[in-house]
């Protein structure tokens, strides 16, 4: 199953600086998900998006809604 997939990343997250920092810097979801699928962790992008607001752990998973560029 997806989410316990993701709740197992988060918490492998949790006690790993390189996969945290990596995380942080990642620009959209599913660069996440590429950097948990890279690990044996299979859950899309999408699953975390809908995932935000949860709490696992220490982290909370949190959207970050960014403006696209205009013309």
């Amino acid at each position: 199953m997806a989410i316990d997939q993701l709740r197992a990343f988060l918490k492998k997250m949790q006690t790993d600086p390189i996969i945290k920092n990596e995380v942080l810097s990642s620009s959209t979801a599913d660069d996440v998900a590429q950097i948990g699928l890279k690990l044996g962790f299979e859950f899309s992008g999408d699953e975390l998006l809908r995932f935000s607001g949860q709490k696992v752990g220490k982290v909370t998973v949190k959207k970050n809604d960014v403006p696209g560029e205009y013309n």
